[in-house]
């Protein structure tokens, strides 16, 4: 053996003998439950070499199989990455040489259907259309170049409502791969959209965490309707670039997880400027580490507001009543955390926004011209489809796939390619959004009663006013639905609401007020725990556990 062999033999000899040490010294540790387990459990654990990310990946992929295509077939993953376990055992010698790279070093992620991964690892990214499968896009998403450089393992793809639920009037977490997506928290639950698939895996140990995507609504109505917490981020916070876009002026990426440790712990991964998304570079500098806002103590001496005006409105917002019986329930909580609660604190826009299409018309333009724009960046794409105008035909000519009985409208593809682009209607449009729902909005009530934030129930309007001003929203679990609420159908096979299905509760504020959002939101769950009190219906929990994968 050359000297240069000999060097490697010893390096690898420590290097086992160390680890057996450490594997040792961990045994008496309990393995994490993966249904509840946080990011900083399993990081301990693959620390400590208690288990290896190749363990987890097998273990994730175990409980994917469970319960995904079989059992009660909760659809929230499309495809998992065939490229998992070879990527695992690389940051497992990694982590033996040099350590981790942060908390997500080895953990497996689950990213939404329409967020990019290179099509080498062996991943599709089509929105959950068939139009473009197999595509090929130029580069990962900023967002997953992010979690890559923090050691993070793409274990596979979301499933979503088609096109980010901007396709036509379908049920929420339907898409032609994927099919129909169902919540854990009751049979056949409307699991929301459009980022359904990450909620539901988020909300019972599919992944470790997943990452979503919201226009209006689409992390903050699935992390209500799971029991889980969203982060909506502001415009800008996060890339967009390597996502399949609806509006640059609403589109964001945001984590959805377990708890308010575990997304502040993602958000400030994957937050910061993007040279490949330019609004990005209009942040405030430098990227906040979010975990530093995690107090018990956030809301003391806090000025927190209850816009009441059509949002607490169930004639209007549609919600069942007993929403707002939990509400006001947290109210009289957040008071007890020493919050002054400033009530009404009302938006002068409010209803303004109720009637506005102003929205719907600014997304329908943006659609048509960023989707053909992303068509054109890819490097390749089998079906044909160049288009809106050419998905529009797809659609048509494969009903099989793609307009199956009770899927089949097309309506806002439709009503988009009718659009003309970015005339004067548009840009009028586009102006009076941002002054509903941020100088005579959110911006309004914050300024005329000196407040910190705002609070409502995540159901009904809640995130229409943040939608259109590119504003965040925080949401952590508020309650469920009792026994003996009267179920209602949402969908062909799915049913909201319904006994145990999850409520969330949001707290809202300006541009860039994550931190603060993220304290309140965190001091609210530490105090009442409203996630522990519910599991998911039996046949929807997986039951493999790291034990039953290690050897």
């Amino acid at each position: 053996m050359g000297p240069i062999l000999r060097l490697l033999a010893g390096i690898n000899t420590g290097l086992l003998l160390n680890q057996s040490i450490i594997v040792s010294a961990s045994l008496a540790t309990p393995l994490p439950d993966l249904y509840e387990a946080s990011l900083t459990e399993l990081q301990a654990g693959l620390t400590s070499g208690q288990f290896t990310s190749v363990d987890l990946i097998k273990a994730y992929f175990s409980r994917i199989e469970e319960v995904n295509l079989q059992g009660p077939e909760l659809r929230a993953v499309i495809e998992t990455n065939p490229s998992a376990l070879e990527e695992a055992a690389a940051l497992d010698y990694e982590r033996l040489l040099y350590g981790p790279r942060s908390t997500l070093h080895g953990v497996p992620i689950l990213v939404k259907d329409n967020i990019a991964t290179v099509a080498f690892e062996g991943m599709n990214t089509t929105a959950g259309s068939y139009s473009l499968l197999k595509s090929i896009v130029p580069e990962d998403a900023g967002v997953v170049k992010r979690l890559r450089k923090a050691g993070a393992i793409i274990i596979g793809k979301s499933n979503l409502s088609e096109w980010a639920h901007f396709r036509g009037n379908l049920a929420s977490g339907w898409s032609g791969r994927g099919g129909q997506c169902t919540g854990a928290y009751y049979p056949n639950a409307d699991p929301c959209g459009s980022s359904s698939g990450s909620a539901v895996a988020s909300s019972i140990g599919l992944a470790a965490v997943s990452l979503g995507t919201e226009t209006d609504g689409s992390i903050t109505c699935p992390a209500n309707q799971n029991n889980i917490v969203g982060i909506k981020p502001t415009v800008g916070l996060t890339s967009r670039a390597g996502v399949i876009p609806i509006s640059e002026h609403q589109d964001t990426v945001g984590p959805l997880a377990r708890s308010m440790s575990d997304a502040a712990i993602v958000l400030s991964i994957i937050a910061g400027p993007d040279p490949n998304d330019n609004f990005t570079l209009a942040q405030p500098t430098p990227v906040l580490d979010y975990t530093m806002a995690l107090s018990n103590s956030s809301l003391v001496g806090k000025r927190i507001g209850v816009p009441r005006a059509m949002f607490l409105n169930d004639t209007m917002t549609g919600n069942d009543p007993y929403v707002n019986i939990v509400f006001e329930q947290a109210l009289e909580t957040l008071k007890a955390l020493g919050a002054t609660i400033v009530d009404p604190a009302d938006l002068p826009s409010a209803y303004e926004i109720y009637n506005s299409n102003n929205e719907t018309f600014v997304l329908e333009v943006d659609f048509k011209v960023q989707l053909d724009a992303w068509f054109d960046s890819l490097v390749a794409n089998p079906s044909g489809v160049r288009s809106l105008a050419d998905l529009i035909i797809f659609d048509d000519n494969n009903p099989f796939l793609e307009e199956p009985t009770n899927y089949t409208d097309q309506s806002i593809l439709i009503e988009s390619g009718a659009t003309t682009g970015f005339n004067a209607s548009y840009y009028q449009s586009l102006a009076f959004d941002k002054e509903l729902g941020a100088m005579r909005g959110i911006d309004a009530a914050l300024e005329t009663y000196t407040l910190d934030g705002l609070v409502l129930p995540a159901p009904g309007y809640t995130t229409v006013p943040a939608a259109i001003a590119g504003y965040p929203i925080v949401t952590v679990p508020l309650g469920f639905y009792p026994d003996n609420v009267t179920i209602a159908s949402a969908g062909p096979n799915t049913v909201y609401p319904a006994p145990g299905i999850p409520i969330g509760l949001s707290f809202l504020g300006t541009a860039w007020s994550e931190y603060e959002l993220v304290g309140f939101a965190y001091a609210y769950e530490q105090k009442t725990q409203t996630r522990l009190q519910r599991k998911a219906y039996t046949a929807a929990i997986p039951t493999t556990q790291l034990a039953d994968v290690m050897s």
